[in-house]
């Protein structure tokens, strides 16, 4: 996939998932599940859920949780895939 096709895709993407005050533990099987079922994801992590870190070290250790890769991650929203 082209890089222009994939960022197009990416933006395209809705947030399925939402990481709240429950924390990275509450969403990894909800996000490994998810994809298992398509090639990327798109996560949203909350004010609640970032604490004193950043989405960057959030996605980072979800990633690590599934044994995924951050492909992007802008504000507060990161894109997985396996």
């Amino acid at each position: 996939m082209s890089d222009s096709s994939r960022q197009s895709r990416i933006h395209d993407l809705n947030a399925t998932l939402r990481v709240g005050k429950h924390g990275i533990e509450s969403v990894a099987d909800e996000l490994d599940d998810q994809l298992e079922n398509t090639d990327l994801v798109k996560v949203k992590f909350l004010r609640s859920s970032r604490g004193g870190t950043t989405a960057e070290e959030l996605a980072d250790d979800l990633a690590e949780m599934v044994n995924a890769t951050v492909i992007q991650v802008r504000g507060h929203t990161a894109v997985f895939e396996k």
